[in-house]
C-alpha cells in the first residue's frame, strides 16, 4: 500500500507527532490553513468515510475526543475551532486514508471554500 499517512504510523516517514495513543495518531498538516492544523488519523487504514462501517464508529467518537483534548492543549478551545473531515477528491480529501482537521488559532468563515 503506497499510503503517506500509513508510512507515517510505521515510521517509515518522519513526522513530529504531537500525540498518540493506541488508535490515533496527530501531527502538523503540511499545507496549514490556520495558524493551528493539525491531522488526526486513525492507525487503521480506512480510505474514506464511505468506507466507515458500523462497526468502526466507536473509532470516529475517538478522532473527536482526541481533537477535545488537543484543542485545549493548544489553547484553542475556549475561542473556537473547526473540524473537517473530506471525502474523496470532490470533497477536498487528497489522501486516501480518514483523517480529521483540526483548524484554530483564528477566526473561521463560513462557507468554508
Amino acid at each position: 500500500m503506497d499510503c503517506i499517512f500509513c508510512k507515517i504510523i510505521h515510521r517509515e516517514i518522519d513526522s513530529k507527532l504531537i500525540y498518540e495513543d493506541e488508535h490515533v495518531l496527530a501531527f502538523d498538516d503540511n499545507n496549514p490553513q490556520a495558524p493551528q492544523h493539525k491531522l488526526i488519523i486513525p492507525r487503521e487504514h480506512i480510505a474514506n468515510l464511505n468506507d466507515l462501517t458500523p462497526d468502526k464508529l466507536s473509532l470516529t467518537s475517538h478522532l473527536i475526543a482526541t481533537a477535545q483534548k488537543l484543542a485545549k492543549t493548544l489553547n484553542i478551545a475556549d475561542s473556537g475551532y473547526r473540524l473537517v473531515i473530506n471525502c474523496n477528491a470532490e470533497g477536498g480529501q487528497t489522501v486516501s486514508h480518514i483523517h480529521l482537521h483540526l483548524l484554530g488559532g483564528r477566526y473561521m468563515t463560513w462557507p468554508p471554500g
